[in-house]
């Protein structure tokens, strides 16, 4: 061993009065050159972005977004397209093709015969104009009422009702003694997406399905005005809607097939075949159709048998809901057109300063199944409003640190095709770069504050929610009226499949954010979802529309300037370890152990305690001016915020659903709509409770492993250390 290098003592001196003034200088020096080179504070330009909101602006577009329907490929879809490319062309801003298998009518028909022997009664299946309608004209081009994607084919048979077509209606229906083999199933919208329903009838036996818009749900109850004088659905208002229960182009499951120029047809790609996405099972076996209020009373008249029980039965004034099968006898036509379509998706980037290689993304659909005021275009509105605001940002001096990349998607009703598509193309990008996607649907379909995050966001949310005004009550901000009641702000979860956040969450593993004003709408997807509605009903002033832009822009702008990334992952590992309780208590008294996967969220919590140590120790201080920060240990320490949400992902996906990824947040397999936290773990679940069987809850077990493996990647990754 060397003899240790033994060095004199450092010497004891202390520092002069011209060595501290020298220093002095240097840092006042420095400090005054930070500030020569940042004369207006990121903070202070956020400051600036809400004040210049305009709802004025926002009115104007959604006039001219809704003067007519506009169904994803149409003419009318195409000149939307036009108008948002134009709205952000000062960004600036292109466009992005893809040829997708789309659903349209092409004959349908409905009838009734009370009885067997009686004579049929045709349905027109049209939705009425209302008197002074100034939508009249452009009415006449919306799509005739119809489910994308429904099975082509003529049925006869006896009708069943079904409630709301749920998997626990057709069990009760089961227990009852209601056999539907052969039957026509009439349900209800209002629980579950229209997709399960017709798949539920169809693996209870029937040969066809009916859905209606109950009043009970929809109409306001005995006291409801419908449409224009009230906002209530009015009795001929149907509900059109996919019933394809995949994402993206159906022809391309898993990957993209972009346009080139000329290329309308999607050019040469690799495609399934019409009779192979049928065989897949994401699209229905048996053919349905959407009916009114007014319709569907008509036919529940005609059934008979058992009485349905009390929670089933409509509004006080209607038919009493019995169960059938028939008397009443439905006669259902309908012949579909899947055919490969165009669909556009617009973009504006506003590249970043200091790292161009991070993405903060927002997005909105544009395509509607008419006028498409609420769904989807109060969103394009909030975030053509929000643009704008940027632009003058932008003119001000402003740059963001990391790129700000605006989305207008298409064909999100057919099955959230356009972002899926755009997702699947550009996964590897995603996949390294995003920092977080923001979206919004419906901006406005009424008051109240709506929100859904992956929970890293929460606080996020929360802060920004302190800094807008409630645009229903101006003395207090948005968060004030959140907590008027006393309880704590809720953010719900992404792990449902309804809008266009589920390719980034559930595919990539993408952070992501989710808001609204207003929850639910009785006009949905429905002739009467216009300009004059919104005006009328859901914002008349327009303020929520310019909450809604303020709030969607001030979450990016923290996600897009902040130098550290505001994600905080404690509250994402307490939530986890609530699930798992919630979920353990499901299954006590069997064989199943969670102690692997509460094992691995403590691992998560200490880790992002850790982290959140790090992040305060570069955030130091003296005489209160921040210190600049070592430049690649920010960027190391945001990589490690940005990537841990991708370790909850699996490349195997859930058994059976293996585009969905996210092992944490993903659909119900009875529900697209609804949101499941440990989806595979749910779905084995629910297999094994079927079956009772030991190897159906060793398979519990495997998943509840293969969760806990992924929570602790999600600790590896925030750690930023090898095992």
């Amino acid at each position: 061993m060397r003899e240790p290098l033994l060095l004199p003592p450092p010497a004891t001196s202390k520092p002069t009065a011209m060595a501290i003034l020298a220093s002095l200088v240097v840092v006042v020096v420095a400090l005054l050159l930070h500030f020569a080179a940042s004369p207006i504070s990121k903070p202070t330009y956020h400051d600036l972005f809400l004040s210049l909101s305009d709802n004025s602006t926002a009115a104007r577009h959604l006039r001219a977004l809704t003067l007519r329907p506009h169904v994803a490929s149409s003419a009318a879809d195409a000149a939307v397209a036009a108008y948002v490319l134009s709205a952000l062309s000062a960004l600036p801003a292109h466009s992005a093709s893809y040829g997708v298998l789309l659903s349209f009518p092409v004959r349908r028909s409905l009838s009734l015969a009370p009885s067997p022997s009686a004579p049929a009664a045709p349905f027109d299946l049209v939705q009425e104009v209302y008197p002074g309608d100034p939508y009249a004209a452009a009415a006449a081009e919306a799509i005739p009422t119809f489910h994308a994607f429904a099975a082509s084919g003529a049925v006869a048979g006896p009708v069943a009702y079904a409630n709301y077509g749920r998997v626990e209606d057709f069990e009760a229906l089961v227990s009852l003694g209601v056999n539907l083999t052969g039957a026509v199933v009439l349900a209800r919208y209002g629980k579950i997406y229209r997709g399960d329903i017709v798949r539920n009838a169809q693996d209870a036996g029937a040969a066809a399905t009916v859905i209606y818009t109950d009043a009970k749900d929809y109409g306001g109850g005995a006291a409801g005005k419908p449409f224009p004088e009230g906002p209530w659905m009015p009795p001929s208002g149907v509900q059109i809607g996919s019933t394809y229960r995949g994402l993206g182009d159906p022809t391309t499951p898993g990957w993209a097939c972009a346009t080139g120029a000329g290329d309308g047809d999607g050019g040469e790609c690799e495609r399934w075949s019409v009779a192979e996405v049928a065989a897949s099972g994401l699209v229905p076996g048996i053919p349905s159709l959407p009916v009114s209020a007014r319709d569907g009373e008509a036919i529940h008249r005609t059934i008979g048998g058992r009485m349905a029980p009390d929670e089933w039965q409509g509004e006080e004034g209607s038919p009493v809901y019995r169960l059938g099968p028939g008397p009443g006898i439905l006669n259902l036509t309908y012949m579909g057109n899947e055919t490969i379509a165009t669909i556009q998706n617009v973009f504006a980037v506003i590249e970043g300063k200091e790292e161009p290689d991070r993405f903060v993304l927002l997005g909105n659909h544009r395509d509607a199944w008419t006028f498409g005021a609420v769904d989807p275009n109060s969103g394009t509105a909030a975030l053509l409003e929000l643009a704008q605001r940027l632009w003058k940002l932008q003119k001000r001096g402003w740059t963001p640190r990391r790129t700000i990349v605006l989305c207008s998607w298409d064909a999100e009703e057919y099955g959230l095709i356009g972002s899926t598509e755009w997702v699947e193309e550009n996964r590897e990008m995603l996949s390294s770069r995003a920092v977080a996607y923001l979206n919004v649907d419906s901006a406005v379909a009424g008051p109240g504050f709506y929100s859904y995050a992956t929970p890293q966001l929460d606080e996020l949310i929360i802060d920004a929610s302190k800094k807008v005004q409630d645009p229903d009550n101006s003395s207090q901000t948005l968060y004030e009226s959140w907590i008027g009641s006393g309880n704590s702000p809720t953010i719900g979860r992404l792990g449902g499949g309804g809008t266009d956040f589920a390719a980034f969450v559930q595919h990539v593993g993408v952070p992501s954010v989710d808001i609204a004003f207003g929850e639910g709408y009785p006009v949905y997807h429905s002739l009467y979802d216009d300009f004059m509605w919104m005006e009328k009903f859901g914002d008349p002033m327009f303020h929520r529309h310019v909450a809604a832009a303020s709030i969607w822009g001030l979450v990016a702008l923290r996600l897009a300037d902040d130098e550290i990334l505001p994600f905080d992952y404690v509250s994402y590992a307490l939530e986890l370890q609530e699930s798992t309780r919630e979920i353990q208590h499901d299954v006590l008294g069997t064989p199943v152990s969670f102690s692997p996967l509460f094992k691995s969220i403590r691992e998560l919590k200490s880790a992002a305690t850790e982290i959140n140590a790090e992040k305060k120790a570069l955030e130091r201080e003296i005489w209160g001016i921040k210190l600049e920060k070592n430049p690649l240990k920010v960027r190391e320490l945001n990589d490690r915020l940005m990537m841990a949400e991708r370790a909850f992902t699996d490349r195997e996906g859930l058994c059976g659903r293996q585009w969905y990824k996210h092992l944490i947040y993903g659909p119900s397999q009875h529900n697209d709509y609804g949101s499941k936290s440990f989806p595979g773990i749910d779905d084995a679940i629910d297999e094994a409770k079927k079956s009772n069987a030991s190897e159906s809850w060793r398979f519990v077990q495997h998943e509840v492993y293969r969760v806990a493996r992924a929570v602790t990647r999600a600790s590896l990754v925030l750690k930023g250390k090898f095992t």
